[in-house]
Parts: structure tokens; sequence; C-alpha cells
């Protein structure tokens, strides 16, 4: 088996080689024309090493009217952004929509402008993006490279390379009654399309669904989680400062932040044509219900439980490590992280060796402790995980640990709040490893979002499928093994939206690829053709080929007024077999069109 992390200096090269060829061909397709450069001032709570007030615990996320925003790390303050009212709300859907009916008409060419712009701007301003994402959700470096700027650069790539093919009209066939005419479907924008988003990934969750809407030529009102408010303002301003350079409107990219009792008055607008919800299966059926009266559109990315299918034949000392990426990425809070790992019974305490020392040692912390994100220095200690959005879920989660254990889990370590030295009012959670866990266990059964490395044993593959497929859930899953057979063959007995063989997550940085669940994982899909055609109003268009010489005429056995009923039904049958029976049906169908 080859690990790709080590590959050989000379297969290296070559992946060098085709990544220059590849940059070739996407210039030779977009051309050198320079794109504008944009200048972004970063706030200094970005900055490494940067230190500001504690927060007081007892003040509340949103009150008199402003988000109160902290690092969930550290607990040092980071200011306040203004809670959007229904007023509000209802003011910017009206300047998204203004700002729409230019950009509708916008040229494939400006809009791949824009997108160009935006990369730009994320490829140099790479640092200053990522220590945002990080002051703002407590995730580390590590993790917000690999959640927020390769799934957005991935995004922007693939919406450039191949956005304006899955757009453009499509001829479609015809039949011998339209034998003169062209069929075509052209995809126009919606209008103006939301998306509410979650906090777990602040920048890409953001721009995923701006960089869709605007290559559609919609324009988007984005409902950033209040979680989240302060990150979201500065992203907005990066896309707007982007939009500006290259002439576009920039009201067509709107933000609202609010809590709960303000974001109907996005959710049932109805100006609002399309919405793309990313949470929690309650709350997606809220927007879906509200959505309902005006028949809006929705997509739902709701919660997930994914499995690991772990084949017996597994070589489970290599695939370890991203065992505990799977798991602990984001502090487990990742729609797609490992949930569940299903292990063979005989192979438990083989798991367990080799993951159970690993989880112990995992350090807790701050990326932003210090100077050396983003410097060269490395002196202080280095931090495996983050921290958490908040500490509200702790009580129900430690609850849930200790009614396992009570059932009969055992808990090698972790599965409980921690109490860090350095920052006591940072939200963490102790990594945990938690085995013997059975499917009747609600542990098993609920979302948790959290650093929990549940194992689960099974007797028999039929029973793995079984227990993969028992709960409500079905975003995404992993198969591993070393036979391609039998890895395809579980994958395709998997009730999910997603499976990947032998990883985990790898199919979202390809973002060809339709995203979304089955279940109460949600319905509707982002990502690939599909979520782009999801923004669009598929329109059927049919126009005489040779236009003004042959054209459609009403036989005179079928005019108004019918002059012989059975004659023209005469007709009309032999038309229905002419066009669509059998040879010899069509050759009998003749006499009766005379």
């Amino acid at each position: 088996m080859i690990d790709v992390a080590t590959l050989p200096t000379g297969l290296a090269a070559l992946a060098t080689a085709l990544a220059v060829f590849v940059g070739v061909l996407f210039v030779r397709k977009e051309g050198w024309t320079r794109v504008p450069s944009v200048e972004c001032v970063y706030p200094p709570e970005a900055r490494p090493g940067w230190t500001g007030p504690l927060r007081d615990p007892r003040t509340p996320l949103i009150s008199d009217g402003a988000i109160h925003c902290y690092d969930p790390a550290t607990g040092y303050v980071l200011g306040t952004v203004p809670a959007d009212t229904p007023a509000s709300i209802r003011a910017k859907i009206e300047r998204a929509a203004d700002a729409q009916r230019e950009w509708r008409t916008s040229s494939m060419a400006q809009r791949r402008r824009v997108l160009r712009t935006m990369h730009a701007w994320i490829q140099r301003d790479l640092e200053p993006i990522a220590r945002i994402a990080c002051r703002d959700t407590g995730k580390t470096a590590i993790d917000a490279a690999f959640g927020e700027l390769l799934t957005t650069c991935a995004k922007l790539t693939w919406t450039l390379q191949q956005g304006e093919r899955v757009l453009r009209p499509e001829r479609r066939s015809g039949n011998l009654l339209l034998a003169h005419k062209t069929c075509t479907v052209v995809h126009e924008p919606l209008g103006v399309v939301a998306a509410c988003v979650s906090w777990n990934y602040p920048v890409h969750n953001m721009l995923g669904p701006i960089i869709s809407a605007l290559f559609t030529g919609n324009a988007i009102v984005v409902k950033g989680s209040e979680h989240v408010a302060w990150s979201s303002q500065h992203i907005l301003e990066g896309v707007r400062r982007c939009l500006f350079a290259c002439g576009a409107p920039v009201d067509a990219v709107q933000l609202v932040t609010c809590g709960p009792d303000a974001v109907e008055a996005l959710t049932r607008d109805p100006r609002i044509a399309h919405i793309t919800f990313i949470g929690s299966d309650a709350v997606g059926r809220r927007v879906a219900a509200a959505a309902a009266p005006q028949l809006t559109p929705t997509t739902l990315e709701l919660g997930g439980k994914d499995p690991a299918v772990v084949l017996p034949d597994t070589d489970l000392s290599f695939f370890a490590s991203m065992f505990l990426r799977a798991c602990f990425q984001a502090m487990g809070q990742n729609c797609i992280g490992i949930e569940r790992f299903l292990v063979p019974r005989a192979r438990m305490d083989e798991c367990i060796a080799l993951v159970r020392s690993r989880i112990e040692a995992l350090r807790a912390g701050s990326t932003l402790d210090d100077t050396r994100f983003g410097t060269s220095a490395a002196t202080a200690d280095n931090v495996d995980v983050g921290a958490m959005i908040s500490d509200a879920r702790f009580d129900a989660l430690e609850a849930l640990i200790d009614e396992a254990v009570a059932q009969g889990a055992q808990l090698h370590t972790g599965g409980r709040r921690l109490a860090h030295a350095r920052w006591p009012l940072g939200h963490y959670f102790a990594p945990t490893l938690l085995t013997h866990v059975t499917p009747a266990m609600r542990i098993a059964q609920e979302e948790l979002f959290a650093p929990v490395f549940l194992v689960m044993a099974y007797d028999s593959v039929e029973e793995a499928v079984q227990m993969a497929n028992g709960t409500p859930f079905g975003l995404g899953a992993s198969v591993f093994g070393r036979s391609r057979a039998q890895c395809r063959s579980v994958a395709a007995q998997l009730e999910c939206g997603m499976v990947n063989i032998n990883d985990f997550g790898i199919s979202y940085l390809n973002q060809g690829l339709p995203f979304g669940g089955r279940k109460h994982s949600g319905y509707g899909r982002f990502g690939g053709p599909e979520g782009l055609l999801g923004l669009t109003a598929p329109k059927a268009l049919t126009e005489d080929t040779l236009f003004g010489r042959l054209q459609t005429s009403i036989p005179p056995i079928v005019d108004y007024p019918v002059r012989d009923t059975q004659r023209s039904w005469t007709f009309l049958r032999s038309l229905v077999r002419l066009a669509f029976g059998s040879w010899w049906e069509r050759v009998q169908a003749l006499p009766g069109l005379c």
C-alpha cells in the first residue's frame, strides 16, 4: 500500500509537472488578463499574539440588539455586531433584488472575472483569512486549511472551469412530429436566493453559496450564524471589495445575522426564490415549514451520523491516522466527520491499542496563542485540537457518555469537559475514546458533533451494513478494506448521499460532485452541476429550425369547427401510430392519414 504523503521524489516531480500543465490549460481557458487587485484590511484581533479583554460568561450571546462576539478558545472579547431586525432584513432583501436586476444580465466573462478576483484574493490572503476563522471558532490553523481554504479554492476552481459548460443552453432531441423544430433548455437566474449556513466553517460555508449564486446570475442573502457574526462581517467585506473592483453590483451579496426570533423575515419573504440550509435536523424542519407557504424551494443539508465500515481485512495500522483526522478534525464539529467506527469484534482490541495513546496525547489550545502561526518561530507547544464553538451542549454530551457507560460501553479516556490551564474561559471538551457501544444506546443514534471516537463491534459484514444504516441519518459514509469488490458491495448497500472508499470526506474536495444526504440528513444537493442548476429556472424553448420557411400548421381535417369527427379521430389515431408505433404499425397508419 502506498502512502501518498511519502511519494518518491520522481513521482512528486511528475505531480508537480502535471499541476503546471493543468495550470497552463486553465490560463489558456481564462486568458492572461490580470484580475483587479483587492486590498483588504484585517482586524487586529486576527493577528497572532493579540490579547483582549476576557468575556463575562454571564453575558448572553444576543442582547440589547447586538451580538456579543468572542473567541471560544480563549474567551477574548471580539466586539459586537448589530443584530438584524425584521425591518433590516427586508431592506437587505430589497437591495439584493435591485442589484440582481442588473447582475442577471451579466455575461459569463463578467461572472468569471468576479470569481477569478475572489480566487486571487483568497490565494494572496490565505493566512489572515485562516486566522479570522480560527479566532471566531476556536479551531486550529490546520483545521482551517482543510475545511476553509482547500474546499473554497476547490469550489472556485471547479466553477471557473466547468460552470459555464453546465449552464450552457442544452439542445434536446425531439421526435418525428417535431422534426422541423429546434428544442432547447435555457437556465435562467432565479432572482434573490438565500443561504442559512452553519458556524463550523464560517469562511467556506459563507463563500460556497455566494460563488454559486453569483455565477448563476443571482443575488444572495446569507444568513450567518450568530456564533460567527464577527468573522462573517470580515468575509463579506472581502467579497464586496472583489465585486466593486470588477464593476459588479456590491449589493448582490447581503449578510444577515440575527437571532431565531427575526429569521423568519428572511425564510418567509416571498421575494426569496430559493433557500439553502446547512444545520441541524430540528432547525432545518422549521426552515422548510417557513418556506412552504410561499412554495419556496429548499435544499436542506442537515445532521449526520456518518459511519466508517472497517472491513475485516483492513490494514488498521495504515488507516489509524486517517481515523483520528476523521473524528477529531474541527473537534468533531464536522458534518461529514466519522461519528461511528464499525470494527470487527475480533479486531476491537487491535483498534483500541492503535488509537488510545494517540487520543490521550492530543493537546488542546488556541492556534493564535502566540506568534508562531504565520511566522518561522517554533518555540511554544504545538496544538492538535481547538475549542468547541460553545459549552451549551456539554451537560447533554456528558450525560450521553455516562448513560452509555452505564449500559455497558467502555470509556478509555476523555468523556468530560476540559478545564484548560491557560484558557479557563475556553470551550474545551476532552478528546474521548468510547468503545463497545451498541446500536440500542442513544449515543449511537444521536448526532454528537463532538470529539468522541465511538467504536462499535460487529460479527459479520451484513450486520455492519445494518448498523451503518440503522440511524435516522444518511449524509455520508466511509468503507475501508483491501478488496475493491467488497468495498464497492458495501458502499452500494449504504443509505446515504456520499461514500468514500478508503478515505473520509474526500468527495467534498471534488466540487464537481453533488453534496447532500438522505433520510433525516435532508434533501437536495449543492456542489457539482446539481448545485448550480438548482439555483436556476429551466426554461424550455422551441422554434422552427427553418424559421419562417417551414412551420407548424393545423391540418384541415382537425381544424375548428370540426367537420367530421370520425375522420378526425381516424387521422389522429393514425398520426399517433406513425409517430410512436413500431415499423409495421407505422406502415399500417399511412392510409388513415389520407
